[in-house]
Parts: C-alpha cells; structure tokens; sequence
C-alpha cells in the first residue's frame, strides 16, 4: 500500500500548516503502508527529521504559485499514476489541489483565507468561485480544523456535512510551557533581545486579515489610558499589504515602543511568549487560532477577537473584543494588565483549556480516515 503526501504549501514547516504536518509525520507508526513526499527541490530535507525513514520525491522545477498551481493542474494525475499510490493527502488543500486525481484523495482545509481575500476583488471573484470550491468538492474526504471551517465549507464549495470531519491541530505541551521568568528585564532571544514588559503578537504581517493596524491604534490607547512602560512586539515575516502596517507603526505617537521581529523561528517562540506579560490577537479570520493555543500554553493571558474560529479555540479561557473597535481592543489590554486577579484567572483557564488539544488524537484520527479511504 503506498501513500503519497504532497508537502507544497507547507512553507519548509515554518507556518502553521508545516507545523501541522511535522507534528502528523512525527506520529505515523512503521507499517505496511509505504509514505512518499513530494514537493519543492529545495525543502528536501525540511521534514527529514519528522520522517527520516519517508522517500521524498522534488517535483515542479519552476519556482512560483502559479507554476505550481499548473503543476497540479497539469502533471500531477501523470505523477500520481506513475507512483502507483493507493491515496494521495493533501495537508494544505486550501492551497493547492489538482484539477482531478487518478488516486482517491484525503485533504487538509485549515482556512478558506483564499476565498475570504479574494471575494472582496471583483476581478477574481469568478476565478476564486470556480476553482477553489470545485478544487475541494473533488476530494473524497475532508478534514477540517474547526467547527467554523466546516460551515464555510459547507456553505462556500457547497460540501455535505457528512464528507466533512472535524479534527483540531494539537499543541506539543513539550515546548510550550510555562516557564519561570525571574526578575529579569530583558529576554535575550538569539539574534533578538526584548525589554519587559511587552504586549505580543505572533502573526505574519498582512493587512487587512490579520488586523495590525487596529492593532497598533489600539496599542495607542492602551499607551495613553495607561502610562505603561509595554512595549508591542509583532513577530512574523512580511506578507502582503505589510507597508500599510509599517507605515501605521510609523505614524504612531508611540512608535519607539513598537517592535517588528521579522521571520521569528519557530523553534523560538516558546520563549517569547513565556516572557510576554499578554498575548493579542486581533486578526480578522483564522480557521483554527494556533496562537490562542500557544499563548495559553505558554501561561500568558489572551485576549482575542470576536471573530472566525478563535472563539471555538479559545472558549471562556481568553477575553474577547470586537476587532473592528480599537477602543474595545484597548479596553482588554488594559484589564489585562491592570487587573492582576483577571490576569490570574485567564492564565489558569487557559492552562486547563490547552489539555483538550493533542497532536496524538488529532494524527491517531487523521490516520484512521486515511486507511479507512484505502480500505
């Protein structure tokens, strides 16, 4: 029996869904089945460590998504069959799917950000509707993250609810922990050093989606109504729209305490937010709030925005803002810090709310719908 997994998109398992898919290769046991990757030339030894004993196969010489895209479109049912899979798995099928398979499929959907963008410019709407929801309906299963992106499938690519299961991520309680911050001022963070307190954000810098600008205006506030030594720490690489949020950094009267990291290793963040006094996240879509998780691991109170899935996330464990409000956003910052019971109490149930979440569940299920679809 053999297995094909299609590792493109996955970011060299930096982002969120090559997280995802180093946690799912770590927890496939030895068995009958054989598993090859496939994907760019260049990440050929980026899951080597997760799946040391997994061929992996470099495809699609011409870098770019939109080579890419026609590589699946194109040469992929020519590569399946030549491969002779069983099954091919697509954990990032939001991103990229073929046209149509030779093989039965079982894909990933972590987001519908694609749809969300794109519906907004007329000029792609009729190609986003096409594709993407077209693209999704040809898999014989799928997995998504969370109950919110269920319904949008349901609801956008027109999916049955019964062809949909609902499995969340996990979080590895081995590297996000709490961890006793001393007295120290200062976090140092090869290359990085971070005066405390500070207020943190992990999150590529996008604009509009993940909601920087409100953000930083709310940050203002925050300054202002408080007088608080914090700084704000926003630690991701840039990715569209990140001038306008560079610029609105500029603009701040508080813009000495504003922060940009650029591409923070992953390996990394556990630390940083082990020493963030709260943890922000005001974004305007996520399929599932890896963040949230991550933060309230860690031991740090949240506060999050009324938005997408990171209320089924989080739960009663983060204080929550309407996201289109900085006055609202500012409000929980400031109870956050200036309430230290409230402070207390979000670290605690936060704590509790992590123990839900588990990489072993989330592959043992993952696993079993694949050879349940090879069966």
């Amino acid at each position: 029996m053999k297995i094909g997994i299609d590792t493109f998109a996955c970011n060299s398992g930096e982002s969120a869904v090559g997280v995802y898919v180093t946690q799912l290769l770590k927890r496939i046991p030895p068995s009958a089945a054989k598993y090859e990757l496939f994907g760019w030339e260049y990440d050929r030894f980026a899951f080597s460590e997760a799946a040391p004993d997994m061929e992996f196969i470099p495809q699609c010489s011409v870098s770019g998504s939109a080579a890419n895209f026609f590589w699946h479109v194109f040469k992929f049912p020519r590569f399946a069959r030549a491969r002779d899979w069983n099954l091919c798995f697509f954990p990032a099928a939001h991103k990229r799917l073929p046209a149509n398979s030779p093989c039965p499929t079982v894909g990933v959907v972590h987001d519908m950000v694609p749809w969300w963008e794109r519906r907004k410019r007329e000029y792609l709407k009729t190609f986003a509707r096409m594709l993407l929801p077209g693209a999704l309906r040809r898999l014989d299963r799928v997995i998504a993250v969370s109950g919110w992106v269920k319904q949008e499938l349901v609801e956008v690519a027109g999916i049955k609810e019964r062809r949909i299961e609902v499995i969340p991520n996990g979080i590895d309680l081995q590297a996000f922990y709490p961890r006793s911050r001393g007295e120290e001022s200062v976090v140092l963070i090869q290359p990085f050093s971070f005066r405390r307190p500070y207020v943190l954000y992990v999150s590529r810098i996008e604009h509009p989606v993940k909601n920087h600008c409100k953000l930083i205006e709310a940050f203002g506030i925050f300054k202002e109504r408080t007088r608080y030594p914090h700084r704000l720490v926003l630690a991701g690489g840039d990715s569209r729209g990140a001038e306008k949020v560079k610029e609105a950094a500029a603009s701040s009267a508080h813009r000495k305490d504003i922060f940009f990291t650029g591409h923070f290793p992953y390996t990394s963040l556990p630390e940083l937010y082990s020493g963030a006094d709260i943890v922000v996240i005001p974004s305007m879509y996520e399929g599932f709030g890896m963040g949230a998780l991550e933060a309230m691991a860690s031991g740090v109170p949240t506060a999050c925005a009324r938005a997408a899935s990171l209320p089924e996330t989080a739960e009663h464990a983060a204080l929550y803002f309407d996201p289109k409000s900085a006055e609202d956003m500012a409000d929980r910052m400031v109870t956050l810090t200036a309430n230290r019971d409230i402070h207390r109490e979000c670290r605690r149930l936060g704590l509790e709310r992590v123990r839900d979440f588990s990489w072993d569940r989330c592959a043992r299920h993952t696993l079993e719908i694949i050879q349940e679809m090879v069966s």
